[in-house]
C-alpha cells in the first residue's frame, strides 16, 4: 500500500500544477485552421481554376493509395520463386524459354507499377486545393509536440526538404515565428517553388512576403558543415522512387540536423514503413558521425528504440495518428476533415545535458481512447517496446492518473508506470 501511495504522490507531482486536461503528455491540437493570410492567398491563387474540387478529390485518393515502387532485389526473388514453381509444374527439359516468358508476364501482371508525378504548375494548383490544409495540419501536429515537450527549444534556422507549397515554413512560423530567422525550402520542382512564393506574397506579385527570409532551392545545400536547428521532410520521402534514394536523403537530412529532424508521411502502411526505414537507418549508422558526435535519440512518437511492435505483428497495421482540420473553403460544405498521418521526430541528444524530466512518459496512446463508466480503455505503446491494453481506474491507478487518462486522446502520452498485474496483452 505504501508503494502505491508513493506512486500516486509522484503522479500528482507530474502534473506540475497543470489541470488534468492539460497534463504534460497532451500533445494533440484542437481542429486546425490555416493561418488567415495563407488561406486568403490560396483562395486568390485558385479562384479561376476550373473543375477544381473533382480534380483535387482524385489526386487525394491517388496519393493516399500510392505505394513504394518494388525494389529490383524483390523482383529478382519473386522471379526465382515463380521459376521454381513453374518448373515443378512442367518438369519438361525443353520448356526453359517458355517458363522464362511465363515468369516475366506473371511479374508484369502482379507487380505494382508506380507512376511518378511531375509537379508542374497545373498539378501544383490541384495539389494546393487537395493537400494544403491537410498537409499544414499534419506538420503542425508533429511540430507542436516539440513546442509542448521542449519549451526551451528556440530554433533560428529551418530546412524543409520537398517543401512543396511551403506548409513546413508556415507551420514552423506559427509556432516559432519570433525566433526563426532563416527558412530554406528545397523542392526539385521550380513550379512548386514559384507557387509557394506566391502564397507567401498573399497570392499577388507584390514583393512583400508575409514571412521574411525564405529562400528557395532546387537542390539540398551541399556543405555537411551547414546545419539547421529544425529539419522537416513532409510527404517527401514517399516521392522518392527507390530505397537507395530514400536512404541517401535520410543520411543527408540527419547530417544537416542540429536539434530536431521531423519526418511526416501519410498514415498508410507504406507511409509508416518508410518512416521505420528512416528510424532504423539513423539509429544503426552511428559510425557516420564525422561532423557531429551527438547521438540520435527518438523523440516521438515511439517511446523506445526497440523494433516497432506494430511491424512485428502478423497483420501489420500502420502506426498512425489523427488530426482534425478545416479545409480550404472552395466548396459550400465546410465540415471539418480528418488527416491521418504517421510521423517520426529524432533529436540530437547531448549526453552532458541532464535528460528532460520525463520519468512518467512511458506510453503513447495508439488508438481512440474509450471512456467507460469508472474506467478508461487505452491501447498503449510502452517504453519496453510492447503494445498493451490497459483499463485505467481510479482505484488501481490513483485519481490523478485516471483523470489524466480520461482527458487524453489518440496520440497523447500517458504518465503511466505499469504494474504487470494490471495489463492485458493486445
Amino acid at each position: 500500500a505504501h508503494g502505491n501511495s508513493a506512486a500516486h504522490l509522484e503522479q500528482h507531482d507530474f502534473l506540475k500544477g497543470a489541470p488534468h486536461r492539460k497534463h504534460p503528455g497532451v500533445t494533440n491540437l484542437k481542429t486546425v485552421r490555416l493561418p488567415e493570410q495563407l488561406q486568403v492567398a490560396a483562395q486568390s491563387v485558385l479562384k479561376n481554376v476550373k473543375s477544381l474540387s473533382e480534380k483535387a478529390h482524385k489526386l487525394s485518393n491517388f496519393l493516399w493509395s500510392r505505394k513504394r515502387a518494388t525494389e529490383t532485389s524483390q523482383l529478382r526473388e519473386k522471379g526465382v520463386l515463380l521459376e521454381k514453381k513453374f518448373l515443378e509444374q512442367e518438369r519438361d527439359i525443353h520448356t526453359e524459354a517458355r517458363i522464362r516468358k511465363r515468369v516475366l508476364s506473371e511479374l508484369r501482371r502482379t507487380t505494382y507499377h508506380r507512376t511518378p508525378l511531375r509537379y508542374d504548375e497545373d498539378l501544383g494548383l490541384v495539389y494546393m486545393a487537395a493537400r494544403l490544409a491537410g498537409g499544414y495540419a499534419a506538420v503542425l501536429r508533429a511540430l507542436n509536440e516539440i513546442k509542448k515537450r521542449d519549451p526551451v527549444f528556440v530554433p533560428y534556422s529551418l530546412l524543409d526538404f520537398g517543401s512543396g507549397l511551403g506548409t513546413g515554413t508556415w507551420a514552423s512560423h506559427t509556432l516559432w515565428g519570433d525566433s526563426l530567422k532563416e527558412y530554406v525550402c528545397v523542392d526539385s520542382s521550380g513550379d512548386m517553388n514559384t507557387l509557394a512564393e506566391q502564397l507567401l506574397r498573399g497570392g499577388n506579385d507584390v514583393d512583400n512576403p508575409v514571412i521574411k527570409q525564405v529562400y528557395f532551392r532546387q537542390f539540398l545545400p551541399v556543405s555537411p558543415k551547414v546545419q539547421f536547428d529544425l529539419v522537416i521532410a513532409a510527404f517527401s520521402l514517399s516521392e522518392l522512387a527507390t530505397l537507395d534514394e530514400r536512404l541517401n536523403v535520410i543520411f543527408t537530412l540527419w547530417r544537416k540536423t542540429n536539434s530536431y529532424l521531423v519526418l511526416v508521411e501519410n498514415g498508410t502502411k507504406d507511409g509508416h514503413q518508410i518512416l521505420m526505414e528512416a528510424r532504423d537507418t539513423i539509429l544503426k549508422r552511428e559510425d557516420d558521425v564525422k561532423h557531429d558526435l551527438r547521438r540520435p535519440s527518438i523523440f516521438a512518437p515511439c517511446t523506445h528504440e526497440l523494433p516497432c511492435p506494430k511491424l512485428i505483428k502478423q497483420h501489420v497495421v500502420p502506426c498512425n495518428f489523427s488530426q482534425f482540420y478545416y479545409p480550404l473553403p472552395l466548396l459550400k460544405s465546410q465540415e471539418r476533415q480528418q488527416e491521418k498521418l504517421s510521423y517520426l521526430i529524432i533529436s540530437r541528444s547531448d549526453e552532458e545535458k541532464p535528460q528532460k524530466t520525463e520519468r512518467w512518459y512511458m506510453a503513447r496512446l495508439i488508438s481512440q481512447v474509450r471512456r467507460r463508466p469508472r474506467h478508461v480503455q487505452c491501447q498503449l505503446c510502452c517504453a519496453n517496446g510492447e503494445l498493451k491494453q490497459l483499463a485505467v481506474t481510479a482505484r488501481c491507478h490513483g485519481k490523478d492518473m485516471y483523470r489524466c487518462a480520461r482527458s487524453s486522446d489518440w496520440g497523447d502520452l500517458l504518465p503511466v508506470q505499469i504494474g504487470r498485474r494490471k495489463i492485458k496483452h493486445l
